[in-house]
């Protein structure tokens, strides 16, 4: 899988876990270069406290366009410290 934003390649990996319908990527294979902790954050009942990050790609923003969970709930476990993408970010396989 691949996530394309802004024709950078944000991130790619083989090993996606999928969590309705998102590919949350390992970290390691994530280009940090192109993201910036944001201040956003969301909570779900069975996955945790979601933290977000900007995606940025020559100059242009993509507001909290990345999300993870530092810490899950057990249900969650699988895509703890993973990534995933939205907002237009392209993912695709």
């Amino acid at each position: 899988m691949r996530a394309v934003w802004n024709n950078a390649v944000i991130a790619e990996s083989d090993d996606t876990v999928v969590v309705e319908g998102n590919h949350y990527f390992p970290p390691d294979s994530v280009n940090f270069e192109y993201l910036r902790d944001s201040t956003k954050h969301t909570v779900c009942p069975w996955k945790g406290t979601a933290s977000y990050y900007d995606v940025v790609v020559d100059g242009q923003q993509n507001k909290a366009a990345a999300w993870y969970y530092p810490e899950t709930k057990d249900a969650a476990r699988q895509i703890a410290g993973r990534i995933a993408f939205w907002r237009g970010v392209d993912v695709t396989g």
